[in-house]
């Protein structure tokens, strides 16, 4: 998914910019950036993450990054932040998002004869690349990000650092967070307000769907105000997004209990343990444990010094390897246990069935899990949440493709009150080898979460997506040009 972090200040801002940067590496494992701005020109460093932390490989760079404005990236894909020359001056941009309409947008500029991409590995365009593309095609920043942001099909949320400010955009939908920080002296975005209060900022505000900002160490001036249709992505408070901090003003922790606690309220279980499947599942279990008086455990601790989060890696023996050297049994806890374990989802299962049966290896007598979202039937066009080759990778959709069923009936799969809905997850339940398999009601987790349904993102669980033909989306994008030239 990848995170990002800018701040404009008084003084200098190297400091917080590296640590408010650095508080983004649970959203991503490939690269790290930052770039800063001052009278001699941009200073910049990316960095491979894959194999090491974002703070270990830039603490020996910050006493060459001098400046009062800089921005920073945390990213699962590209080298980011990007140097960009052009008749608006020159920038620094980074970008959050996937931008599903990538290839036609390229071929559109390359019609154009105006304009060229580096390349990536696999012959693949940069999208922060193609983005500058974008904004560079008009006459202000603040007119090339309008376009920029109208013209993507997907999502896309960025900062752009220039002559002593700061441009922040949150995608037309908000299906990414960009929040707002003050402190005395200094102003900053970010995407996770967890960043924000050991460095000693406070929430100043949300930045609202598709709305652009600038800052300065002086303050933050709205250019572009937000739309009224929102449509967040619901896997923030369920597994991305980090337990403290908070989106839209609705904290990720109190999320996780409450969708754990629905989870008890409709089960009848006998049990003797509740757990959680480190660490995104902890917060669920705990809810699950306190609603159903059941004693909370830890039949699993999570060795974290060394093994970073498993399920990007693109080989599956490499996913499956991380998994198992993370998570360490307690044999005192599983042996004659009946358990029940939390989990944030089901994504493709493959790692998860080696837990079970290392559960059961060590005496577990009965294993049920309750996975805090819905089954993933859909995969996800607007985030990238996974990188799977096919969407018949999902435990769900390979679940439909085992019962021989048609897959013009995932509607029906995906509502819970279906017999189809319950010979798939059973079906699931079997390749696992669990005792019993019950997946979040998408009403209960709507409800956990407290936004109305219109304003998140589901669509990987149900398919659904807001109406781009609607009056009021028809008025938005009047309001820039979004033809291509």
């Amino acid at each position: 998914m990848g995170g990002m972090f800018g701040v404009a200040a008084k003084e200098d801002c190297v400091a917080d910019l590296f640590y408010g940067t650095d508080y983004h590496s649970h959203l991503g494992t490939v690269r790290g950036g930052m770039a800063v701005k001052n009278g001699h020109g941009f200073t910049r460093f990316i960095k491979d993450i894959t194999n090491s932390q974002f703070r270990s490989k830039f603490e020996d760079d910050l006493g060459k990054m001098h400046g009062s404005i800089g921005i920073g990236v945390i990213s699962d894909y590209e080298d980011q932040p990007l140097i960009i020359g052009s008749h608006l001056g020159a920038y620094a941009l980074v970008t959050v998002g996937r931008i599903h309409n990538l290839d036609e947008l390229a071929a559109e500029a390359y019609r154009q004869r105006a304009t060229h991409f580096s390349e990536m590995s696999g012959e693949e365009i940069n999208p922060t690349e193609l983005v500058a593309t974008l904004i560079n095609q008009e006459e202000s920043f603040e007119e090339g990000i309008q376009r920029a942001l109208q013209l993507i099909e997907g999502s896309c949320s960025l900062l752009l650092l220039t002559d002593g400010c700061i441009y922040a955009a949150r995608d037309r939908l908000g299906r990414t967070p960009v929040v707002i920080g003050r402190k005395e002296g200094a102003w900053a975005a970010s995407m996770e307000t967890c960043a924000l209060p050991n460095l000693d900022y406070e929430v100043e505000r949300y930045l609202g769907p598709g709305e652009i900002v600038r800052l300065t160490a002086d303050g933050v001036e709205t250019l572009l105000p937000p739309g009224e249709q929102m449509q967040i992505c619901s896997f923030l408070w369920v597994y991305y997004g980090y337990p403290a901090s908070h989106y839209e003003d609705i904290n990720v922790e109190e999320v996780r209990y409450r969708c754990g606690a629905a989870l008890a309220k409709a089960d009848d279980l006998e049990i003797d343990l509740v757990a959680g499947v480190p660490d995104s599942g902890t917060g669920h279990a705990i809810g699950y444990a306190n609603e159903a008086g059941v004693p909370y455990g830890r039949p699993f601790v999570k060795y974290t010094p060394t093994w970073p989060r498993s399920f990007m890696p693109q080989d599956q023996r490499v996913r499956e390897l991380v998994a198992r050297m993370k998570l360490i049994p307690i044999r005192e806890l599983i042996r004659g246990r009946r358990m029940l374990f939390c989990e944030d989802s089901i994504v493709r299962g493959t790692q998860l069935k080696d837990t079970i049966q290392r559960l059961y290896d060590y005496g577990a007598k009965e294993v049920h899990m309750r996975p805090a979202c819905p089954p993933l039937v859909h995969g996800c066009k607007f985030l990238n949440f996974s990188r799977s080759k096919s969407v018949f990778d999902l435990a769900g959709r390979r679940a439909v493709k085992e019962l021989g069923e048609s897959e013009e009936q995932l509607d029906q799969y995906a509502d819970a009150s279906t017999d189809r809905h319950a010979a798939m997850v059973d079906r699931i339940r079997q390749r696992l080898g669990l005792t019993t398999l019950r997946y979040q009601r998408l009403d209960d987790l709507v409800a956990a979460i407290g936004l109305p349904k219109e304003k998140l993102c589901t669509y990987c669980w149900d398919g659904a997506e807001l109406c781009t033909s609607c009056p009021a989306h028809a008025a938005r994008k009047q309001e820039t040009p979004v033809q291509p030239k």
